[in-house]
Formats: structure tokens, sequence, C-alpha cells
């Protein structure tokens, strides 16, 4: 048996002591599933993986009411005749109560309506695209990329102070109106518009430089993107190229990792995102001590990741404290759906599923900043940067 840190032994305890488990003769395993992007042009593996080192850490503590938590993270492939396929194996093959931890950038949209069919609710540690915030049967953790854009704009326009920001953004599916609508909300809510938009700028571009050219053209000082990590390492290098050295850079959470970092010689005049949770370079933060050690333990990356998958698993911990009788997909549903707000260090806002028809209510980042030659990423608030509310 693994070493249980004691920390987390003793909050898994106190979370599982209280559960009421199921009725008399109901002792096998609660099935708890996730879809994850484990394999495929862009993968995330470490939040199904931190989330199975919660439910790990709680089995190794007793499991919940005696009963251990089976935890089965199936693979999308990227691939949304795979990930419909997933869906269908953990939900209706292995009957699984709720899914948990899931990171994926299709499955949401490939597979809302089958949850609604289903009657199962879904908290992915990761959600990316625009279905999983606006499905009554999926309410991910993270703020995600939508937030995380009316957020970076703020801290551009209210922090910075810059005036002429623009947007460079890459488009896939069904994004564009929901990026759309994250700029008209800063616009709504500081009475600015952007100075120049291209929403034409492709995912895994061979060269970034007529982009570039345009926006510097267009008179940017400022501009904000939503790439993955290579394309944001080509747009620098493009920029730099081009001499553009006192641009300011306003991204997402989706580029902050150590390895970006380490990968950006000359980033402009700051390369800044709202970290969805509490930063994790923070190696000393009390708030994410807890998970560091777990996830140091299970040799599990430290990453926004992994972030959520934990922090997925964690609430849904807490909510089976507070059930009563049988544990069964529909019990937990109802569970979930009357749960009280739980708050948490790692994040601005607290966690509710809840009743509601759409679930984007995590509405906090923390800034931080990557400067030019430092290699690494410093924090340059000393509080959560929030979305007011309108």
């Amino acid at each position: 048996m693994r070493k249980v840190l004691p920390a987390l032994a003793t909050a898994v305890l106190l979370a599982t002591a209280g559960c009421a488990g199921s009725d008399a003769g109901s002792n096998g395993p609660i099935v708890v599933g996730s879809v994850n992007a484990l394999s495929g042009a862009a993968t995330f593996p470490e939040a199904s993986q931190a989330a199975k080192a919660v439910f790990d850490a709680a089995n190794a503590a007793g499991g919940v009411n005696g009963r251990r938590i089976e935890y089965k993270a199936i693979d999308d492939k990227g691939d949304p005749a795979a990930a419909a396929a997933a869906a269908r194996e953990v939900v209706g093959g292995d009957q699984a109560v709720a899914l948990v931890g899931s990171s994926s950038l299709i499955e949401c949209e490939i597979n809302e309506k089958y949850y609604e069919q289903q009657k199962i609710l879904s908290m992915p540690g990761i959600g990316v695209d625009p279905a999983c915030f606006s499905s009554p049967n999926i309410a991910p953790v993270n703020v995600g990329p939508f937030h995380d854009m009316t957020l970076t704009l703020l801290y551009g326009s209210e922090v910075l102070k810059q005036d002429d920001i623009c947007a460079l953004l890459e488009i896939a599916g069904n994004t564009l109106p929901a990026y759309q609508a994250a700029i008209g909300e800063w616009t709504k809510i500081t009475g600015k518009k952007l100075k120049y938009v291209d929403s034409t700028v492709p995912y895994g571009g061979s060269d970034y430089t007529p982009y570039i050219v345009k926006a510097r053209a267009a008179g940017c000082k400022a501009i904000t993107v939503n790439p993955v990590e290579p394309d944001s390492i080509g747009q620098l290098k493009a920029a730099q190229a081009q001499g553009w050295t006192d641009v300011t850079w306003l991204l997402l959470t989706s580029v902050y990792s150590e390895n970006y970092a380490k990968a950006i010689s000359n980033a402009g005049a700051g390369v800044y995102v709202p970290a969805e949770f509490y930063p994790f370079t923070d190696a000393a933060a009390p708030a994410n001590k807890e998970w560091r050690d777990l996830m140091t333990q299970h040799k599990i990356p430290l990453t926004s990741f992994s972030q959520g998958g934990y922090l997925a698993a964690k609430y849904f911990l807490a909510v089976l404290r507070g059930m009563k009788g049988d544990i069964t997909r529909e019990t937990v549903s109802k569970a979930l759906r009357e749960m009280k707000p739980i708050s948490d260090p790692m994040v601005g806002t607290p966690y509710v599923f809840g009743p509601a028809q759409a679930h984007h209510d995590n509405t906090a980042g923390w800034p931080i900043k990557l400067a030019t030659g430092a290699g690494k990423w410093e924090l340059v608030a000393q509080d959560w940067l929030r979305i007011p509310k309108q």
C-alpha cells in the first residue's frame, strides 16, 4: 500500500467519515469516470492523473463508508468518434455515478446531450470548449479560456493602462462566438474596444510573421491571443524577428508552464497571464501545499491541469460526505444539484454545481508575468483579479 501523506489522509478521513454509503448489501465500488485527451495531437493527462491520486488516497484511508472509489479515465484521442465511444464506455458500460476530472478539447461538445439523456453530471478538471460552460449537466472547476480572455483584457486595460489592445484569435470549431462574447464582456465593463481583431490566425501555423506584421501596422501596443504553447512561442519569435520588442502580450493560462518560460528568450514588454488557479510556480505557497505534496508523491507534473483534476476530485469527495443513503447516479446528481458552494485557497471563486442551465461561475484569476530574460513566472498581484458582476 502506498504511503499516504498525513495531511491528505486526515482530510480524506474527515471527508469520508460522515458519508453514508449504500443500503445493506451494496458494498461494491463506487465507479467514477472521466473522458480525456490522453493521446493525439494535444494531450492533457495530468488532470485525470491528479483526480486518481486523490481517489487513491481516499481508498487508502478507508474509502467512502468502506466502499472503494473505482476511477476510470478513458482516452478520447482528440477524435470525436473516440470521445463519443469513451463516454458510452464509462457511462453506459461501467455505470459510473458521475464524471470527475475530465480534460479534453472536444468531449463536452460531443457528449453534452448524451450526458443529459443519461442523467449523469460531469465535473471536468479543465473545461475547454464552449459546451463545457453552457450545459446543465457539465460544471468545470476551472475558469476556462473565455473568462480567461476577459480577465487578461481587464488586466491589460485597467492595471497596465494599455489603450491600443488588439486580438489575434486562433479559432477551432465553434469557439469564435464564445471569444467574441468574452471580448464583449470586457467592453461592457470598461467601455473600451479593441483596436484591431484578426480571427484567422491558425493553430499550428508554420510562420506567424504575416499576422504579426499586420498587427504592428495597425498600431497595436498590446496583443491578446488564445494560443497553445508552440504557437505562442512562434508568435513571440516572429515579433522579435521584426524588431517589435515593446509589445505587451496578454495571454491565457494555456501558456502557463515552466517549459514555456524557459523557451522564451524575449518576451517583449512582458507576457501576462491570469492563472486559473493559485500560481503553481509559487513553490512556498500554503494554498498549494497539499496539492503539491500529493502530486510530487505520485510523480504527476505540477501544472494547472493537475490543479484542476485535484480540485474536481476534492470537491466531489466533499459532496459525498454530505450524502445520506445509497450512492447512485441519481442520488449523486441530486447531491451535486443541491450542494452548497465550496471555497478553497487554490481558487478565487467558490465552486458549486447547482441547478443552473449553464455553469460558467469561476471568474477569478491570479495575475502573473513572464519578464524578458527571466525564464520564470513572477506574481504581479497580491490578490485575485475578478470579473465584476454585471
